[in-house]
């Protein structure tokens, strides 16, 4: 019930609030009452490392679905995902999510120029962003390297990189499965990453930048998730 009433709460919301303001609070309730529902207790580490206010470029694992209310619940941030341009061809969801302001993108013919448009319109917005540098979910948990290419364009507007590690979530609902199980999620904050200050960056100073949160959040991923096991 609840997903009917602030799913279109939400789509109306974006009819005259552009910006997507009320559509990320009705995502950041429904997200606490999911994670309610199905018996998620998350324990969120590290939020006293970012700065309230600022503009981030949040950057995390992906191992499950429900890594995107886990870190909607979480992160007290107005926040916008980069995902697929597939995602935008969806009846209903990818209308709302373009008006929301959440940003595709097409990873096989990307236009760079006008993502970096989207990104500085967003960033005087006061918005920040989520990627999942993977590019995909993973399937046995561990964290796959991470993608260069939205590196490069935080490089180009300046963004603090906040690598995120989401650990626990693949016991919720792993790749594949349709069903979910209780469990408990952790999600840990790590210290911002500021961007290497120059005019023109290139693709080693971006796969030097994804190498190095790579490090920060496959780290605590294998420590905290598969230590024990």
């Amino acid at each position: 019930m609840y997903t009917i009433v602030l799913g279109a709460a939400s789509i109306v919301s974006s009819l005259f609030d552009r910006r997507g303001y009320f559509a990320h609070r009705c995502a950041r309730a429904w997200s606490h009452l999911i994670l309610k529902t199905t018996g998620v207790r998350v324990a969120v580490e590290g939020l006293d490392r970012i700065a309230p206010g600022t503009t981030y470029v949040f950057v995390s694992n992906h191992q499950s679905i429900y890594d995107t209310p886990v870190i909607f619940a979480s992160l007290p941030y107005q926040l916008r995902i980069i995902a697929k341009e597939s995602l935008a061809r969806f009846p209903v969801l990818g209308w709302h999510l373009k008006r929301g302001g959440h940003l595709f993108v097409d990873r096989r013919h990307p236009d760079r120029a006008g993502i970096l448009r989207r990104w500085r319109a967003l960033v005087s917005e006061g918005l920040s962003l989520i990627i999942y540098a993977e590019g995909t979910r993973s399937a046995d948990g561990h964290v796959a390297r991470f993608k260069a290419g939205s590196f490069l364009l935080a490089i180009q507007a300046g963004l603090p990189i906040v690598p995120v590690a989401v650990i626990g979530t693949r016991q919720v609902m792993p790749k594949g499965r349709l069903r979910t199980e209780p469990a408990e999620v952790t999600l840990v904050v790590h210290d911002p990453i500021q961007p290497p200050a120059t005019t023109a960056p290139t693709v080693h100073d971006a796969k030097a930048l994804a190498d190095r949160a790579h490090e920060i959040v496959a780290a605590a991923v294998e420590r905290r998730q598969f230590a024990a096991v």
